[in-house]
Formats: structure tokens, sequence, C-alpha cells
């Protein structure tokens, strides 16, 4: 079984930054992806951004330029640093790590974000 922890939310002005951390821990042999997707009142989750095992990044067009996904693979940690945050990245954020064919969620943490 494997658990992911998520920390680093919280409430913060508009401008401000945030940084999002997740560790996997238990029956880990090797993480592909790692990622993080948010979920909005009333809106569906949606994919946020995306890292390899090889290191190649993908982000949504909403948050390109002012997100950076990044991971320590000794740590079994993902992280996402936000800057630039705007009262429409409010949301719950949750990790997500691929094991082999198995995806695997953390709890969320929420971000909110005042204007």
């Amino acid at each position: 079984q494997v658990q992911l922890v998520e920390s680093g939310g919280g409430l913060v002005q508009a401008g401000g930054s945030l940084r999002l951390s997740c560790a996997a821990s238990g029956s880990i042999f090797s993480i592909n992806n790692m990622g993080w997707y948010r979920q909005a009142p009333g809106k569906q989750r949606e994919l946020v951004a995306v890292i390899t095992r090889g290191k190649m990044t993908t982000y949504a067009n909403s948050v390109k330029g002012r997100f950076a996904i990044s991971r320590d693979d000794a740590k079994n940690t993902v992280y996402l640093q936000m800057s630039s945050l705007k009262p429409e990245d409010t949301a719950v954020y949750y990790c997500t790590v691929n094991i082999r064919e198995y995806a695997y969620w953390g709890q969320g943490t929420q971000v909110t974000v005042s204007s």
C-alpha cells in the first residue's frame, strides 16, 4: 500500500506564493509520473501539472509561467511551487503518483487566494 501526505496549503493574498509538497511512503518500488490536480467548488477536478520520471513537465495553460513542478526521487516527494497566485487558483489541490499500473491520490490540501 502507498500513502501520500500533502502539505503546504493555506490562505494567501493575490500575487503571493505557496509551495505544496507531497511525500509518498509505503510499498514503493519505482514512481513513474507524479502530478498535481485541483478541484474548485462546483467544478470538475482538473490537471495542474505533471512530471515524468525523466523530469519532463506538462502544465495547464492557466498556470504556465506561474507554477513549477519538481520532484525529489530520493525522498519520493513531488513539489508544486505556485507564484503570482490569483483568486481563481482557489481549490483543493491533490497530488497523485503512478506506480506500475496503479494511481494513488493524496487527501487534498486547501489553497485559498484572497483578492
